[in-house]
């Protein structure tokens, strides 16, 4: 076979993996959104849930998400970026280092259940939160930390060396180096780590069923870190495993349909925003 036939071959093969990979990720996104799109209305998203009558709402669920996570990333995003950095500028190659990036990468590939069993033991019980938002925030930032580490250090790595040498041969030091040249550059793989990190981090269950629990408080918004903070996925998986009320179909697909639109809606309010910034800090006008 010649190589240019070869060429085309593996051409089509991975053209046809592409094709079949997008067109089941539009099979489910569009059968989610048939089904749930209808049932979303101001009243769903914004009005309170029922354990017993239909018509009920998901509005303390979609507050308790988005708190969750903004609780968690802000926890996680100042020493996941800072550890990133330190591995990928600062750290060695040595024993040390190594056993940091491998400790890493374990923790990536823990269970969800075992650190929502973790973070059960060391924040609801050890540290006395019981079932609340701040333990939920805290186990979910474990979650968050390893991948988010991973992923700083890699969007590090790869701004070329010869933006570095062009920055110190010009006098900056090398915190300046990094902050006006390195972190510019590396702006957008560290968004798309935020971003993979917090679509993953709304529809988590595991963690939150045994730390910020299965139910909400009456009172909308509620800022009480002590509170119990039910969220959309978990809501999702309580209503069709134990939940009685009788439109508990209806309820499920318009969740699905909700937290689809909500990643899409959170991929762009990050994206935009960051390349505005990298553009303003690199002085690019593309």
């Amino acid at each position: 076979m010649s190589p240019r036939l070869t060429d085309k071959l593996a051409t089509a093969v991975m053209w046809l993996a592409a094709l079949l990979i997008l067109g089941i990720l539009f099979c489910f996104l569009g059968y989610m959104l048939i089904k749930g799109l209808p049932v979303l209305s101001w009243d769903f998203i914004s009005g309170m849930p029922s354990d017993t009558r239909a018509g009920g709402g998901v509005g303390p669920q979609l507050f308790n998400s988005f708190y969750i996570l903004f609780l968690s990333m802000a926890l996680a995003m100042p020493v996941a970026i800072g550890a990133g950095i330190y591995l990928a500028e600062y750290a060695g190659n040595n024993w040390l280092t190594d056993l940091v990036r491998l400790s890493t990468e374990s923790l990536a590939s823990v269970p969800s259940i075992v650190l929502g069993l973790f973070g059960m033991i060391v924040f609801v019980n050890m540290a006395g939160f019981s079932i609340s938002i701040i333990a939920g925030a805290l186990s979910l930032m474990l979650l968050n930390l390893p991948v988010l580490v991973r992923v700083t250090e890699e969007s590090v790595r790869t701004v070329p060396a010869s933006f570095r040498e062009a920055s110190l041969a010009l006098g900056a030091t090398k915190w300046q180096t990094i902050w006006r040249v390195v972190l510019p550059n590396a702006l957008p793989g560290i968004i798309t780590g935020v971003t993979l990190t917090a679509g993953r981090a709304l529809g988590e269950t595991a963690i939150l069923i045994f730390t910020s629990g299965t139910t909400v408080s009456r009172h909308l918004p509620d800022f009480d870190l002590l509170a119990s903070g039910e969220t959309l996925a978990v809501h999702m998986w309580y209503v069709m495993a134990v939940g009685l009320v009788p439109d508990r179909m209806d309820i499920a697909n318009g969740i699905g349909a909700l937290l689809i639109l909500m990643v899409l809606l959170f991929n762009l309010a990050l994206a935009i925003p960051a390349e505005l910034l990298r553009r303003r800090m690199t002085g690019s006008g593309r």
